[in-house]
């Protein structure tokens, strides 16, 4: 079993065979996909995808770091009335996200980037649930947030982890954070693979980020949660485990994180 922990399933570059995507995803051994939200643009189709595969997809809630411009306090409102009703049960989400800081896109709005990102982990302490966290060259203005944080005690995933064994040491004193893998890792160059050798697998979880960042030997082509298998054979590789290990482990480690994932096991 293996489970997608980042997925923009729902867009549009599905939009013509999602149906099929997700049956390779099943005959992969996919058994759930996490739908990590971006902003209320998106939201509608998000939880469109996640409502039409229940079997599947995990919907959550959140404002991605490059959504926020000078009108995000209206993105902020749609946030906090969508918890509200999950916290009435007229909504499922398993995490807060995707949140954070992103500093390669563009850096004009880091202030309020900030601002967004404290709010929204917040929420996630008020309502008892992780965050997806989007670090892209922000390590520092992200570290700055949690650390000062650290009285709301956050748990979640640090997305797409490509730093270096320190920056792991680093955020392990903000919260209870586990570290998203995906296909970076196949890269020749990225760096990763080594920083990964260094890291207890506990602390791994499994992520493709389709349709974006597809592992070798689909690099320059759309990615898919049935690409997981790659990134799952490059950790066996690494870490010396037999494949089914590191199946057995990343499962766990989500499951621990996002208990919703024990419903869609079977």
């Amino acid at each position: 079993m293996l489970i997608d922990t980042h997925s923009h399933l729902y867009t549009d570059a599905f939009d013509l065979d999602r149906n099929q995507a997700i049956a390779r995803a099943s005959e992969a051994g996919v058994r759930a996909i996490i739908l990590p939200g971006i902003d209320k643009a998106n939201h509608p189709a998000l939880m469109q995808t996640a409502t039409a595969f229940p079997h599947l997809c995990l919907p959550t809630i959140g404002l991605h770091p490059t959504s926020v411009d000078p009108g995000y306090q209206q993105e902020l409102d749609h946030i906090e009335k969508q918890l509200c009703e999950f916290r009435n049960n007229r909504q499922q989400y398993v995490a807060v996200g995707e949140i954070g800081i992103d500093g390669y896109w563009s850096r004009e709005f880091l202030k309020q980037q900030r601002e967004a990102f404290e709010r929204q982990l917040e929420w996630a302490a008020s309502y008892s649930l992780p965050v997806i966290i989007h670090s892209r060259n922000s390590f520092d203005e992200l570290y700055e947030v949690l650390y000062r944080r650290r009285d709301l005690n956050t748990r979640g995933v640090f997305h797409a982890f490509s730093g270096s064994y320190e920056q792991f040491r680093q955020i392990q004193k903000c919260g209870d954070f586990k570290i998203g893998i995906g296909g970076v890792v196949t890269y020749k160059n990225s760096g990763l693979a080594e920083t990964i050798t260094k890291i207890n697998p506990s602390f791994l979880l499994l992520e493709t980020d389709s349709p974006w960042l597809p592992p070798v030997p689909h690099r320059g082509k759309r990615n898919e949660s049935s690409y997981l298998v790659f990134i799952v054979q490059k950790l066996s590789e690494l870490l010396h485990k037999p494949f089914e290990d590191i199946a057995e482990i990343t499962t766990q480690n989500t499951c621990t994180l996002f208990p919703e994932c024990l419903q869609l096991r079977s």
